[in-house]
């Protein structure tokens, strides 16, 4: 895997052996040519990172710091490995639950990336659901801020309370929502 362009781009970064399926380049490119404005200086919060590629790829396009939290400890491992050699000291690679962590985080970020396991069989946790519902999540969010969730395209979410569904893209089978808070918190 590499990451697609900025400082970093075109260098290589590793994945961790757990991940099952990294964010291709194709997919990567696409979401980071929409975002491209909203990058520089942006403080970034990559949940479910696994290799942490959107958040680095962040850092690369001009983000102001990114964390990136997995409860894996060899996607930490391999985050954190990652982020040094491409030099980033802006980055940090947090072991952790994503619902534990946002408990207890009392940052805002200006971009929130999401790419939780899928939810694919009855019976499967609901990532996605479990965290547009977490009460915690919408304070995480600076004004104007953006989730972005990785989504597969045949879940066909709609709009969820307290949330403005403001784009899906779909690239093979992952969907890709834009999401901003609603609801004055």
């Amino acid at each position: 895997m590499r990451i697609i362009s900025g400082s970093a781009g075109s260098r290589s970064i590793s994945v961790p052996k757990s991940v099952a399926r990294p964010s291709t380049d194709r997919l990567r490119e696409a979401l980071f040519s929409i975002l491209a404005d909203r990058l520089h200086g942006a403080k970034v919060l990559d949940l479910f990172a696994g290799s942490g590629a959107l958040g680095i790829e962040s850092l690369s396009r001009g983000a102001a710091s990114a964390i990136m939290v997995d409860d894996n400890r060899e996607a930490q491992k391999v985050i954190t490995k990652n982020l040094t050699s491409l030099g980033f000291d802006n980055g940090r690679a947090v072991q952790a639950d994503v619902f534990r962590f946002l408990d207890r985080d009392n940052a805002t970020y200006d971009l929130i990336f999401a790419d939780p396991p899928y939810f694919k069989r009855p019976g499967d946790r609901d990532f996605v659901n479990a965290l547009l519902t977490h009460e915690r999540l919408a304070g995480r969010l600076a004004d104007d801020a953006l989730l972005v969730v990785e989504d597969p395209t045949n879940n066909q979410r709609d709009q969820v309370t307290g949330w403005n569904l403001l784009d899906r893209r779909s690239y093979g089978g992952c969907g890709i929502l834009f999401y901003q808070w609603a609801l004055i918190t």
